[in-house]
């Protein structure tokens, strides 16, 4: 089985819209997605090698030195699958895909031999 990075991406200018919804109306959209979530992850758990976490604020590093960025990445898992093609298929239908703009980018990660 190959494995795959997956990361979660929804741009952080709908995220920080987002944070300005009614606090009822979000939490009860939060809580119906996350029973959503944790079906789709218990109907698909055996595929994860590591079903991975939330990402945080971002540092870029470059020849020049740090600097904060920002990025549209919210979590990663690691998953295996048979091909790159049956692994992304898998995501189809996922219910992250319901925040806008949102998408789901499933890698091949790929051995470096002799490092």
């Amino acid at each position: 089985m190959k494995k795959f990075l997956v990361t979660y991406l929804a741009p952080a200018s709908v995220v920080e819209e987002w944070k300005k919804t009614e606090p009822e109306k979000r939490r009860q959209a939060e809580e119906k997605m996350q029973g959503e979530w944790k079906k789709w992850m218990s109907d698909h758990i055996k595929m994860f090698a590591d079903t991975g976490a939330g990402v945080g604020k971002t540092k870029r590093v470059t020849g020049q030195g740090v600097t904060d960025a920002k990025n549209d990445i919210m979590l990663y898992g690691i998953v295996e699958g048979e091909s790159h093609e049956a692994a992304a298929r898998a995501f189809e239908g996922h219910p992250h895909l319901q925040i806008p703009q949102s998408s789901i980018q499933v890698m091949e990660i790929n051995p470096l031999h002799g490092m």
